[in-house]
């Protein structure tokens, strides 16, 4: 396991391309996977999560040719149950997707992974299934999970939206090709919209059609729908460029982020406002941030739909003036870790008064901060959010398992020293 040193650094500055987008990635190739013709994926991202994904729509039959920065995929329309269980790894996207997926296959199909991943939950998504007629269990509600392939009858389903949308997006992915219609309806609001959103952009490219409701709680999806070819250009990913933007703050300096698309099925592109909102100066360009630190303030922060802000969100408030509240954020209690009381408990650990609520935070700041040995518990925004934070902070701090950022963002270390940073990672 590698360890980060971090120095608190006084200025940065530069031009960096954000990561491509690893929730658009995994939908691509999983969309591909089920075109019986060629599809190519430009500017993908290849970190330990959709690493998992191309794995498991390669044991299931699809093609796939790795390039530096392409993937050519071949999809099947006779996706196979491996005689193995198919490995997710950590990446709960992994297996909230092809779960779904595997009942389209022939024959039984086992998904499994990390101890990590055995705590996080997938009932909503069982239950959902066996309301349209696919047979599957789990392990009392967690990973691992078996289903019985021979495909899907249709017909509606009731599931929650205030868990994971990533329920709804394996839903939407594999019930186009549904014997029946099918209807999904949410028993509660839609958290995280963006991201199902992004699902519904994907389909459409692959000329698969989806009726929604406005509130996106119902879900109407003709049947037996064929996936077509369509090549993809990654976008950039905002959750990893925002640690980019707050590194800029934290340390009063100037930087600019490109490949940044602000379209409305964007996940993130809210973090715009938030800093706005911070008291930062944002220009936006048509495909690019340039953020400028100055006078930090604190501010009101709803999760709902940009759970993956609050570690750096949080890291950021630090060293606001005034008070800043985190809400909404129970569900962060069941990511990669207890994400909400990580964030405390570390940012705590470096010199945060910070204070925790049952689904939220409240920071006051400033906050004198100070270098400390930080344990990330194999989640990624942990270790990346208190690298940010220690950017500020006197003294020298210790990422203890920094190579847990290969999840979602291999290069975050390399890309923060080329804008200054001083650190080491050995």
């Amino acid at each position: 396991m590698k360890q980060a040193l971090i120095k608190q650094t006084k200025k940065i500055s530069g031009s960096i391309e954000a990561p491509s987008s690893k929730s658009y990635t995994h939908r691509a190739v999983i969309a591909a996977s089920l075109v019986n013709r060629k599809s190519r994926i430009k500017n993908p991202l290849f970190c330990d999560d959709v690493h998992a994904t191309i794995n498991a729509c390669e044991v299931m039959g699809a093609s796939i040719e790795k390039e530096k920065d392409e993937l050519t995929i071949n999809g099947t329309l006779d996706l196979k149950a491996p005689s193995e269980a198919i490995d997710c790894k950590e990446s709960a996207s992994t297996i909230r997707f092809m779960t779904p997926i595997a009942a389209l296959a022939s024959d039984i199909t086992t998904l499994t992974g990390s101890e990590q991943l055995k705590k996080r939950p997938i009932e909503p998504l069982m239950l959902a299934l066996r309301q349209l007629k696919v047979e599957c269990i789990s392990n009392n509600g967690y990973p691992p999970v078996t289903v019985t392939g021979g495909g899907i009858e249709g017909g509606e389903a009731h599931i929650r939206g205030d868990i994971s949308s990533q329920f709804i997006t394996g839903l939407l992915l594999a019930c186009p090709q549904a014997r029946k219609k099918t209807n999904i309806l949410l028993t509660t609001d839609l958290e995280s919209q963006p991201y199902v959103k992004l699902t519904l952009e994907v389909l459409k490219k692959h000329n698969i059609k989806v009726q929604t409701s406005e509130d996106l709680k119902k879900y109407s999806i003709p049947n037996l729908q064929e996936y077509q070819p369509s090549d993809h250009w990654v976008p950039g990913d905002f959750s990893s460029a925002t640690f980019l933007l707050v590194a800029a703050i934290i340390t009063r300096s100037s930087v600019t982020v490109r490949n940044l698309r602000q379209e409305e099925w964007m996940p993130d592109h809210r973090i715009v406002n938030i800093l706005e909102e911070m008291n930062i100066k944002v220009e936006t360009g048509e495909d690019s941030i340039k953020v400028m630190g100055g006078d930090l303030r604190g501010t009101g922060i709803d999760a709902v739909n940009i759970p993956d802000f609050i570690p750096v969100c949080a890291a950021l408030a630090c060293y606001a003036e005034g008070e800043t509240r985190i809400y909404n954020a129970g569900r962060l209690r069941v990511k990669e870790s207890d994400r909400l009381d990580n964030t405390y408990s570390q940012l705590k650990r470096m010199g945060g008064k910070i204070i925790q609520e049952k689904e939220g935070l409240i920071i006051k700041g400033p906050s004198k901060m100070h270098g400390a040995v930080i344990d990330p518990h194999r989640d990624h925004r942990i270790a990346m959010a208190c690298a940010i934070a220690a950017l500020g902070a006197e003294g020298e701090t210790t990422i203890l398992d920094a190579d847990c950022v290969n999840k979602s963002y291999p290069n975050f270390f390399n890309d923060l020293r080329s804008l200054g940073a001083e650190l080491i990672v050995r």
